[in-house]
């Protein structure tokens, strides 16, 4: 077996899963699930269409990237959302099944152990292993995917003194100099917070002084509030990179159009790294079925959809924010659909035991936030909030509001 699997973490609802084994539910009320990002929204009907008047081209095998027609309305919808002036549509756009496969294949795609260490200027093969550097908290993907590659985790804590977003001015030059990847997740899974031109800019000319490659997690770039989040990409074309050297991002369908089960999503930006990913993954042998890319390019063509999903999510966080904002400690995300929930004193400051008794006593799952990070020099970034993922309806979430307002002693 290979021996880096016993170096990777239990996943996070699995935790929960051994936190809860001695746990019963409050039985007086139904379940209400927020503890897991899955979209509840219904998906667009027109695109669940699609996939059923193709279901005969199920016996088609896939090509690995894809349709041409995918990826050029991908691009088109990349040049449009974030004012890019071309994206090529046969080389720096591919399909994916997903952007979790996608983020962990690129991972053992271009970590390269025979890199050369330019540190003080000398050329000679690094005997330390690479490094990937990570948000913390963030998606475990990101940690798993780095280890398997045998390339070293670096975590940068994302707190309220740095807006959640991470200080990567904190990190010391010989970190850099071994870095070969870093990811960004923005908007921010759990925290919703959001890269400005200046972070990215400061991000991109250290990704030309390091050689680094910059992989941007933007699944939940439409679930925006007030203005629509500045992607990588966009940045680099601000800065007239429009190459976008050594810069890469992930987009899905997922949360953009509640289809979490059509597994589509794509990887887009530098043709070089595209062109090395691509082989790898015709390896790998993962490819989109044709019925799934046909019902991708209709969701992808439409906004209609995207601009009402956008008004739930926006009606139930200001629920949220009326009804809960005098008894918890709510920040308003940025963007996204969760809460980053600091524990109420009530609770001793402790994630696990609010969780608990969020589904001990009124039947509401969530997820403690230390299980979403690591802890670094003592402290845990992640301890004491809890993530809350406003994914059920909005009727279900004035149900969980008075839940959560009994349990407070409200």
């Amino acid at each position: 077996m290979n021996h880096n699997l016993a170096a990777l973490h239990p996943y996070p609802f699995a935790k929960m899963a051994t936190l809860l084994a001695n746990s019963t539910p409050a039985i007086a009320y139904s379940e209400i699930k927020l503890g897991i990002g899955e979209p509840k929204h219904e998906p667009p009907t027109f695109v669940l269409d699609v996939l059923k008047e193709n279901l005969d081209k199920i016996s088609h095998y896939p090509t690995t990237n894809g349709i041409f027609e995918l990826r050029q309305t991908i691009a088109h919808w990349l040049e449009k959302r974030f004012f890019l002036h071309h994206v090529d549509a046969a080389t720096q756009v591919l399909p994916v099944m997903g952007t979790r496969e996608a983020i962990f294949s690129l991972v053992q795609a271009v970590i390269d152990h025979q890199a050369i260490d330019t540190t003080d200027n000398a050329l000679s093969v690094s005997d330390q292993p690479p490094t990937v550097i990570m948000p913390n908290p963030f998606y475990q993907i990101y940690e798993g995917a780095a280890i398997l590659a045998q390339a070293t985790p670096y975590f940068v804590p994302c707190t309220s003194d740095n807006d959640f977003k991470g200080n990567y001015r904190a990190i010391p030059k010989e970190i850099w100099t071994r870095t070969q990847l870093l990811f960004v997740c923005s908007p921010n899974n759990p925290t919703g917070s959001v890269m400005t031109m200046d972070d990215w800019e400061y991000l991109i000319r250290l990704s030309d002084q390091y050689g680094f490659i910059i992989a941007s997690d933007e699944c939940y770039s439409e679930l925006y509030f007030d203005s629509a989040p500045i992607g990588l990409l966009q940045a680099c074309a601000a800065l007239g990179r429009h190459d976008f050297k050594n810069c890469v991002v992930f987009h899905s369908l997922s949360k953009r159009s509640n289809l979490p089960g059509l597994r589509s999503g794509f990887v887009a930006g530098d043709a070089k790294i595209l062109q090395a990913y691509l082989q790898y993954r015709t390896y790998q042998g993962c490819a989109m079925p044709i019925p799934h890319q046909l019902a991708s390019i209709a969701a992808w063509r439409d906004e209609r959809h995207v601009i009402h999903n956008r008004q739930l999510y926006q009606e139930k966080f200001a629920l949220w924010m009326a009804e809960l904002g005098d008894l918890l400690t709510l920040r308003m995300p940025e963007a996204g659909f969760y809460f980053w929930i600091k524990v109420p004193e009530q609770f001793a400051g402790d994630d696990e035991v609010f969780v608990k008794a969020l589904y001990e006593q009124v039947n509401i799952h969530a997820l403690a936030g230390r299980y979403l990070s690591r802890e670094i020099d003592g402290h845990n970034p992640g301890k004491g909030f809890v993530r809350v993922a406003l994914v059920a309806s909005v009727d279900e979430s004035r149900e969980a509001i008075g839940r959560i307002r009994q349990l407070l002693g409200a």
